[in-house]
Parts: structure tokens; sequence; C-alpha cells
């Protein structure tokens, strides 16, 4: 075998599901510390999933980690599952010192240091909960019969759940859509989808991705079905969105549209199924009549292929 320069180890998981095959693949190189910004986004290319993680020494000292995230085609300050799944892999190898219940991990990201909670059961990890960002409820879509149809919806698809289309970041601005029916939002095939017309929306509101959801579900155990899309960063659809479903429960509960029970309201999602990439992720929203203040969110994640990167 040829001599490679250089040799960096990864490992794949398949995030927010306990089962290979499902959730959102994730890449994670956990000793990248020696490779370029130009390394990593080829890298990335090359893995070709939703995101790629890079983990490297912190330059913040509150931080255990740093963690650099990139799509196949540019660089995130903050996504999801990325998170939930880098924890992971960094507890599996052993990087990170394991106490039971809760072993909090704090990583240095795009948009600052974040903690999150690794929950713990006999020395396995059973989920990790990330805080995400103060959420930011920003710009508003009134042309809901255009956005709808550059999403291919129905008439009035949008419009008849009385709620307005609104950007909501908790860390990246995210296009939050609400949908009346299970049936509508089975109703988007991504070959279909005006993605010109969808991306000028996206530019115009300065949103990452878009995500459509019901209160009608496949699953009766679950609060919201969701779908998200995100053709500015080369993904025409994605199987499980921590960022988005995050910024998603803090939409939910600002406008009231799941019951305000207690200080922390309980949401659980179901995601990727139209992708036969059936995901799940728990969020937790803390508020005070309706202000959010936290949100988390959470889930399992596991293991699928370890490799290494010669080059």
């Amino acid at each position: 075998m040829e001599r490679h320069m250089k040799e960096f180890k990864f490992v794949q998981v398949d995030v927010f599901t306990d089962k290979p095959f499902g959730g959102n693949p994730l890449a994670v190189f956990p000793d990248a510390d020696g490779l370029s910004d130009d390394e990593m986004q080829k890298l990335a290319r090359e893995m070709n999933l939703s995101e790629t993680t890079f983990v490297l020494p912190p330059i913040d000292p509150t931080a255990d980690f740093k963690v650099r995230i990139f799509t196949p085609v540019n660089e995130l300050p903050f996504a999801g599952h990325p998170v939930v799944g880098t924890h992971w892999v960094m507890a599996s190898l052993g990087r990170i010192e394991l106490q039971e219940p809760v072993t909090t991990v704090s990583l240095e990201l795009g948009v600052g240091v974040l903690p999150a909670d690794i929950h713990v059961t006999e020395e396995v990890v059973d989920q990790v909960i990330m805080t995400q960002g103060t959420p930011e409820f920003l710009s508003e879509v009134s042309d809901m019969k255009g956005l709808g149809k550059a999403l291919g919806l129905p008439g009035g698809a949008i419009a008849d759940t009385g709620y307005k289309p609104q950007v909501v970041s908790t860390g990246l601005p995210q296009l939050m859509v609400p949908i009346r029916s299970l049936a509508d939002i089975r109703s988007i095939h991504v070959d279909q989808i005006n993605v010109g017309v969808l991306n000028g929306i996206c530019e115009k509101v300065n949103a990452e991705t878009v995500l459509v959801f019901s209160t009608e579900t496949e699953d009766e155990d679950y609060d919201v079905h969701v779908r998200v899309f995100a053709p500015l960063s080369g993904i025409p659809e994605d199987p499980a969105t921590g960022s988005a479903n995050g910024a998603m429960g803090a939409y939910l509960v600002r406008k009231k549209i799941v019951s305000l029970t207690g200080p922390t309201v309980y949401i659980r999602s179901e995601q990727g199924l139209e992708m036969g990439r059936p995901s799940t992720l728990n969020i937790e929203v803390d508020h005070d009549e309706g202000e959010v203040s936290t949100v988390r969110v959470g889930g399992t994640v596991s293991p699928i292929i370890q490799g290494v990167a010669w080059f």
C-alpha cells in the first residue's frame, strides 16, 4: 500500500435513533488537530453527509472540546445532531470521564460555548441532551401562498393553520412553517420543490433551513411531525435536525400551539419517516407564560462505521 502523509480516524454514527440506519448520519473526526480549514471542508465533501464534525483542543478555557461543523459545501456555527453525536462519540472513545447519572460537558462552537448533559446508566450513555442558544424570534413570512407554492403544497396548507411562518434562531436562523395536516406534509416531494424560489425566500429572511411541521402525527406517542429542507446548504432533505427542532419547540411554546403545562414543556418530535430514516427528538422548553428562556434537545445515538481517512 502506498504510504500516505496523513491519517485521521473517524467514527460514523446515526443520531436521534437507537437503531442503525435510522436517524441522521454523522461523521466525527475525534483528533482533527493538524487539519487545515480546506482539508476539513474537503473531507466533509468526501463523506457527503449532511454534517461532519472535527474535534480540536479548546481555545476557550471553559470548554472541554472545540468542535467545528461542516456540511459538504460550508461550515456551520451550530447544528443539533452534530453536537449530540459528537458528545456520544467522545464518550464512547473514553475521552470524557463519565459520572452517573449525568455528566455535563461543554463544547466550544461557532456560536460560543454550550453545555450538554450526557445521561449515563451503568457506564452506558442513554442519551445526550444539549442546551441551545437563547431563542431569537426574527422575520415573519407574509406571502404564505408563495411559500406554499415553492414547497409544492396545496392552497391554504399554511394559511389555514392561523399562524405565520417565522424565522427562529437558537444558534442558526431557520424558518418555521406550520402545516394544517399530516397529509399535506406527506404531499411534499423533494424533486418537486421549486428550489430557486425557496432559496430566494430563505435569503430574503436570512434563514438557513426550512422546517415544516404538523401537530397531526403518524404515531400517537409523538406531539409533532416534522420535515426539514436545507437546499442552501446542499441538503435537499434532512432526516433529523436538532437545531431546527429546538427552534420549533420555542415557536410552539411562544405561539401557544402546545399546551403550556408547567414551567417546562416537553415535546416529542418524529422526523425522517418520509426518507425511511425514522428519528425521535426530545425537546424541552423552559418558559414563563409563553416567554421562552431555554431550549434543550436530546436523543439517542447508534454507532455504524469506524474508519480511517488517508490523504
